[in-house]
């Protein structure tokens, strides 16, 4: 049959409201797999009424909404739903890791990480894993900084990144 309809089937996709806009949360059966940030494609409707919703995925969407508008706060995100990471490579998750670790108001250069996973060398593959990251935001991706305090990338862009940072305290050299 249909694969790719079935692997559809297979997560459910529900927007969180915030004050700095629409971001989309993806659960799958192991929790969640994706978050990203508010587009000019917002939904309308409150799919949490419209549509049934299994309870585990309903609690994990309360779960992700809480700590999404404690991160967007500058405020540390201690209680995550389940996180289903298994769409990464062995590497990306390594550095994912690594990433949720970063304390809230702290930093760490692309090389920092490298150091972390034991493998200096590699910086760039850091920086991909950086820009592979599914549920940016909560796996703080934004708390990467290239060499001496630089901006360096951030795949939801560079005014995200700092915004974020600057909600935490993060002062930046640009």
């Amino acid at each position: 049959m249909n694969s790719d309809k079935e692997a559809n089937q297979e997560t459910c996709e529900l927007p969180i409201h915030t004050r700095d806009g629409e971001f989309l949360a993806q659960y799958s059966k192991k929790g969640l797999c994706g978050l990203s940030f508010p587009s000019r494609n917002s939904r309308n409707g409150d799919p949490l009424r419209d549509a049934p919703i299994q309870a585990q995925i309903r609690r994990w969407h309360e779960e992700t909404t809480h700590a999404l508008e404690n991160a967007l706060a500058g405020q540390p995100v201690r209680e995550f739903p389940p996180l289903d990471l298994s769409a990464g490579t062995d590497f990306q998750q390594r550095v994912w890791k690594i990433l949720k670790s970063i304390r809230c108001g702290k930093t760490l250069s692309y090389g920092q990480v490298a150091d972390e996973i034991g493998d200096r060398k590699a910086v760039r593959a850091v920086g991909r894993a950086c820009g592979a990251n599914p549920i940016p935001v909560l796996i703080p991706c934004h708390r990467v900084l290239a060499s001496k305090q630089k901006i360096g990338g951030f795949s939801g862009g560079l005014d995200w990144k700092r915004k974020l940072l600057a909600r935490e305290g993060v002062l930046l050299l640009d």
